[in-house]
């Protein structure tokens, strides 16, 4: 570690500042944060001192990474040492040595120590970085501003900064107003997605221990306080219950974490237009298959392994797991079992209720933890060799063990394991297996049960967290969790994938840091060219990615496409087109391993390219998930679904695979290539924030710091790189007004006082004084523009000009403070003499005979004055006693008039009483009078409401009087008709009469009938006639009554209306006379309340001046 000055810790960080009275906002990295003022915060005057005193730096040291030194002797340039000049040091131990230049690094003063962005230190380097870090380790403070970074130190203890009452305080704060803590990110990240409408992202990366995880739920913990309302929704509960499931799945011990996160996920929590959580959405990224096999003796596999076999005995039997442990597993035994202070089967309850609280079923459980099961059996199945070299099982309880639980038939799973079929030309024939492809095969076997398990697991989590849809616009924080870069003794394929991860990140990172940067640049236009600083790690991505030239993964693609591809054939590939020989290239093949050299932007990486092919591939038995796809389990058949034949699969179910892009032809690099792409995209789409997570030690305690450990990783985390990038630019500015009121001090007498001078050319000029190099800052049209020291170097100016002041002024307050003593002085001496004088005199006075006589007859005199006084006291009681005689009798004729006028008030009070009385009946006979009147107000509106109803009725009797007239038209026009049909009929019987003569004549045998015939059609006429003629006098009766029955309605009408009329009339006239008298009572009213008005003020006059003569 660094040695330092010792420094006792302090209690953690408080949420408020209340050390700080001042400060003001700057524009840093794109960012508006709060810079408070810096009022000399040394700790230790001491050290200040000791620092002023001689040039401290800091050198290289083999053990500690960084000491301390002082700087004795600096040596010229020569011509032999020019290129390499060296500088004498001494070591804090007084060892004295000679050092090149190139490894001496600048140390910041005092007053920088423990600085909450490492920005803000005046010479920026990896000794200063990882100095301001211990410093603020040791003292609890976990958490570093780096520019945009937010650096986080595992403290490997509890800290109490992570109470509802941090939350609350960090809740809608600036950055800068409160010391730095994620949950400053986390509430950046949400007041931007409220005020802006843009989705956010946090990308917190780091190596396995720095912390990643709890971060990850630290940000999801705030984001759900902050979001949610009085009461915690039920997405909000599943969103932070979705941790424990994951962890259990997707966690394991490794020898840096005791729950180190295994994949990388991408947690997206949704937003509703009122700022709420509607929902989320997780996404995974390389899980660490090979841990389910294998691990060291100080790891453990996946909790959920351990946690399984600490349930109840009664559900482990239905997984046939009754009565084993751990120890008893082949795939469990050679791990550590138990990590201190973790309950397994209390963690087990916990994932339980986190699966309940989730929404799945007891059904959906026990599938999830079939597969584990089915895991733990596939390692206790032993192959052993026959006497022909090839593979056979002979325990065959554990065959069958596994085959129950999977649902697929023993036989044919032990016929498919050690004789699968292979298609040779148009026929299908056996092959058997070796002992080492069998155990490879259970091995690939175990791994991809248990990834499809835990992918399943993670798309119904996501169903549940979905499930809520709706119509609104949504925005969402993404938190991505992501291992760091990684650097091994011996790298593969996996730090491949995560390596290009991070390159990707990094590049990401690079883009969008100076991207906001550079915009502002446009926007202020000053100077400047525009630089991509992506474009610097380009070069290794296009080696990884890039399909022409053919790159590292697309060459990997076609060898494992070929029909024998090799892991040597891959890496002469890969010889032949990248290694050019430059000294520069991104390129480089390793001497005798086989395997190569990529120079990453975190450092150079050595790769064994050894089964690499295999790995890419992750080939499987296929006549084993043929059979898995046909299990009767169908939880176990939808997990191997794309495993079945073409005439066992469905068309729709294809093309879902396809579209999913979840086929079996698609290999792990290229899984991975496309995934990461899709992250990238979305994450472009955002406004990111970025947290580099640092492991403190390897150890696993607290308050330790290994300086090469973490210079590592902030080499990998690319903290060093943005400190790189933000000496390039101009991180830091200010705007006009700020930089004049901070630092005229330096240049006090080049602004002109009286007149007005425009902000950019009062800077110009103060710049220009300063004799700043143009090159250390820039000018655009609101702010001024400065390079990272150049405000730091600056300050120290100001300080050193302000020091100076003070000085002056403390001179000038001495000066003062011994001039006003000295004047003290003076008037002390010559009051003392004045007293002295006093004193003289009044010895000499008292000595003096004429003094002494006057003191005897002093007493005399006042004998004297004694008896006058006397004797003018007695004159006085005398007066005083003629005074009250005289007014005892003025007393007595007052008490006689107070009696009479008493009387006088009683016989005044009765007659008030009297009036009052008066009054009281007049009020209730006005009383009735008004509720007469509002009777008689009700009569004539009821009499009103009568002659409306009549009017009514007499409008409904003159509707029914027309439709009677109508009725009667009709009736007319029917009698017409009918009288026609008379004549008609009439002439028909003269005509018959006419032809009744003729035919008599000529047919005289059919006369009787004919005769017959025209009686009965007589009769029958006239039977017609005399019912149409009773008819119609039926008709005109029925008229003749409604016209009677109208005309008596009008009259009886016309009768109640001219009653009515006359009633009417007779209201209004008792209305008019009782108006009048209601008119007369309120002006009799009026006259009695001005008596009463009277008699009241003279009563009051009288008693005023009973009073008035009473008091006489």
């Amino acid at each position: 570690m660094i040695t330092t000055a010792s420094s006792s810790p302090s209690p953690s960080p408080s949420p408020q500042r209340s050390d700080r009275i001042g400060g003001t906002f700057i524009h840093s990295h794109g960012t508006k944060v709060f810079v408070p003022d810096r009022l000399d915060n040394v700790q230790d005057a001491v050290n200040q001192a000791r620092f002023s005193e001689k040039r401290w730096v800091w050198i290289e040291d083999e053990q500690h990474g960084y000491v301390r030194a002082q700087v004795i002797r600096e040596f010229e340039k020569s011509p032999r040492s020019a290129r390499h000049p060296k500088i004498e040091v001494e070591h804090e131990s007084g060892q004295t040595c000679f050092v090149p230049a190139d490894k001496v690094y600048s140390m910041n003063p005092p007053k920088f120590d423990r600085v909450e962005d490492m920005a803000e230190l005046t010479h920026l380097n990896e000794p200063s970085v990882i100095h301001n870090l211990t410093l603020r380790y040791h003292t609890g403070e976990t958490y570093t501003y780096s520019g945009l970074f937010l650096v986080a130190v595992n403290p490997y203890r509890k800290l109490p900064i992570y109470s509802q009452d941090y939350i609350q305080s960090y809740k809608g704060r600036r950055r800068g107003e409160l010391p730095p803590h994620i949950y400053a990110v986390a509430d950046q990240a949400y007041h931007d997605m409220v005020q802006d409408g843009d989705d956010q992202s946090i990308l917190i990366t780091g190596e396995s221990g720095a912390g990643k995880t709890e971060n990850t739920k630290i940000v999801i913990q705030y984001l759900a306080a902050v979001a949610n309302t009085a009461v915690r929704s039920e997405i909000e509960q599943q969103i932070l219950q979705a941790n424990p499931i994951l962890e259990a799945f997707g966690n394991a011990q490794t020898i840096r974490n005791n729950n180190s996160s295994r994949f990388g996920k991408f947690i997206r929590i949704k937003f509703n237009n009122r700022a709420q959580i509607c929902g989320a959405n997780i996404e995974w990224y390389l899980l660490e298959k090979s841990r389910v096999h294998q691990q060291t003796p100080e790891e453990r596999n996946y909790h959920v392994f351990y946690q399984l076999l600490s349930a109840d005995d009664s559900f482990k039997e239905q997984l046939l797991l009754g009565g084993q442990t751990a120890k008893d597993y082949n795939f469990t035994k050679n791990s550590s079992i138990t990590i201190d202070g973790v309950d397994d089967a209390e963690d087990y309850q916990k994932l339980l209720k986190s699966l309940d609280i989730m929404g799945l079923s007891d059904k959906e459980k026990f599938d999830l933890f079939r597969i584990v099961a089915a895991v733990l059996h596939l390692g206790n199945i032993i192959v052993t060799p026959d006497f022909r070299e090839r593979a056979d099982i002979r325990d065959f309880t554990s065959i069958e063990r596994l085959c129950h639980l999977l649902g697929i038939p023993a036989q044919d799973f032990k016929k498919g394991l050690l004789a699968p079929r292979i298609k040779a030309g148009s026929e299908w024939v056996s092959q058997a297996k070796s002992l080492e492809q069998v155990q490879a095969s259970l091995v690939a076997l175990a791994k991809t049960l248990y990834e499809r398990n835990f992918a399943s697991l993670v798309e119904r989590v996501n169903q549940a967290l979905d499930g809520q849809k709706t119509v609104d616009k949504t925005q969402f924080i993404g938190v991505l969790d992501i291992a760091g870069f990684e650097i091994f003794e011996v790298n593969s394929f996996e730090q491949l994938c995560i390596n290009y991860t991070n390159e990707k990140l990094q590049q990401f990172f690079n883009h969008s840091m100076f991207v906001l940067e550079q915009e502002e640049y446009k926007k202020e236009r000053i100077d400047w060219s525009y630089i991509d600083f992506g474009l610097d790690l380009q070069p290794t991505i296009n080696l990884i990615e890039k399909a022409n030239p053919i790159g590292i993964l697309s060459c990997l693609e076609e060898e494992c496409v070929a029909p024998r591809g090799t892991d040597k054939r891959f890496l002469e590939k890969l010889n032949k087109v990248w290694n050019t020989g430059e000294g520069d290239a991104k390129y480089k093949p390793r001497r005798f391993d086989e395997g190569f050299i990529v120079t990453h932007y975190a450092g150079r990486v050595e790769y064994s390219t050894k089964g690499w092919i295999d790995k890419n591939k992750d080939p499987l038995n296929e006549d084993v998930t043929r059979l898995l796809a046909r299990s009767t389990q169908p939880y176990v058949a939808r997990l191997f679904e794309d495993y079945l034949t073409d005439n066992e699969k469905s068309t729709d179910m294809t093309l879902t695979k396809l579209r999913k892009g979840t086929g079996s032809f698609r290999t792990v690099g290229q899984r991975h290539k496309q995934q990461l792409l899709a992250l990238m995209c979305t994450l472009e789409s955002t406004h990111p924030r970025f947290i580099r997570c640092i492991l403190p030690n390897d150890r696993k305690r607290a308050g330790q710091i290994q300086t090469k450990l973490v210079l590592g990783q902030l080499r990998c985390n690319g903290v060093l790189e943005g400190i790189r990038i933000c000496r390039k630019g101009f991180p830091n500015r200010l705007s006009f007004d700020d930089f004049r009121k901070r630092y005229e001090i330096l240049c006090p007498n080049q602004l002109p006082t009286n007149c007005f001078i425009y902000g950019r050319s009062a800077c110009q000029t103060l710049l220009d004084a300063m004799q700043l190099d143009p090159e250390r800052y820039r000018i655009g049209t609101t702010k001024v523009f400065f390079k990272a020291t150049v405000l730091a170097e600056l300050e120290e100016i100001r300080d050193r000009h302000l020091a100076n002041y003070m000085t002056g002024f403390q001179a000038m307050c001495r000066r003062y403070i011994a001039r006003q003593k000295m004047t003290r002085k003076a008037r002390q001496t010559e009051a003392i003499r004045v007293m002295q004088r006093n004193a003289r005199i009044y010895v000499t006075l008292r000595e003096w005979p004429w003094w002494k006589v006057y003191a005897k007859l002093r007493s005399a005199g006042v004998a004297y004055r004694g008896e006058a006084q006397i004797k003018e006291r007695d004159q006085k009681i005398a007066q005083q006693e003629t005074q009250i005689t005289e007014q005892t009798s003025e007393i007595q004729e007052l008490t006689q008039k107070c009696q009479q006028l008493t009387s006088q008030q009683d016989d005044y009070a009765g007659l008030v009483q009297s009036q009052q009385a008066i009054v009281r009946e007049l009020e209730e006979s006005k009383q009735a009078l008004v509720e007469k009147v509002a009777g008689h107000e009700e009569e004539m509106e009821e009499a009103q409401k009568q002659a409306e109803a009549q009017a009514n009725m007499i409008a409904r009797l003159h509707r029914d009087i027309r439709e009677c007239s109508e009725e009667n038209e009709q009736l007319a026009t029917r009698y017409e008709a009918v009288h026609g049909t008379n004549e008609t009929l009439t002439a028909r019987v003269e005509y018959l009469e006419n032809e009744n003569g003729r035919l008599s004549k000529e047919r005289e045998n059919n006369v009787d009938s004919l005769r017959k015939e025209l009686e009965e059609l007589k009769k029958s006429n006239e039977a017609q006639i005399s019912a149409l003629k009773n008819e119609r006098d039926e008709y005109k009766q029925k008229l003749s009554d409604a016209e009677e029955n109208h005309r008596a309605e009008q009259n009886l009408f016309t009768q109640r209306q001219t009653e009515l009329e006359e009633k009417l009339k007779l209201l209004n006239d008792e209305l008019q006379q009782k108006s009048k008298e209601r008119t007369d009572y309120e002006n009799k009213h009026d006259i009695l309340q001005s008596n009463w008005q009277d008699l009241a003020r003279l009563v009051q006059s009288e008693a005023a001046e009973a009073q008035a003569r009473s008091e006489r």
